[in-house]
């Protein structure tokens, strides 16, 4: 499959409930989706190769991990060195987004830290980086949303 990947009903409707539980098996999957076993797997690996499903993961909670403080960091970067910072900061721990966009700012960052303290040693770690410019950080007081965005 390609980037324009053509999808049916069928290839939607697999997506949706792997989406939902990926621990589903093909078993499972042909009940709910009303079709044979072989055909969702079939299928299933038809996606998985043309890496319309490129994998599978756990939702955990970062909070019960002792990860309370979730920011936003927007970062202005020196014209020319957007990817060189992106990759730097990607691998960093506490990052666990990196988008580069248009705006005021070049990049933002979702990140998550224990507390305070070490968002504060980022963020000054972060300033040092070469190509920064500038950084503004909002802290997330709530989250309404998250994930399931919509593909059709």
């Amino acid at each position: 499959m390609t980037s324009d990947v053509k999808l049916d009903d069928k290839d939607r409707k697999l997506i949706d409930l792997l989406r939902h539980d990926g621990r589903l098996s093909y078993r499972q999957l042909a009940a709910k989706a009303e079709l044979s076993v072989l055909t969702v797997m079939k299928r299933v690996k038809a996606l998985e190769a043309g890496h319309v499903i490129t994998g599978y993961h756990a939702t955990v909670d970062a909070e019960k991990l002792g990860l309370d403080v979730h920011a936003i960091i927007e970062v202005k970067i020196a014209k020319g060195k957007l990817f060189e910072v992106e990759r730097r900061v990607a691998s960093e721990p506490a990052v666990y987004a990196v988008f580069d966009h248009t705006g005021q700012f070049d990049t933002t960052l979702l990140a998550r830290f224990k507390g305070t303290r070490d968002l504060d040693r980022f963020l000054k770690r972060l300033q040092t980086f070469d190509f920064v410019e500038r950084t503004e950080t909002k802290l997330v007081l709530n989250t309404i949303k998250l994930g399931d965005e919509r593909l059709w």
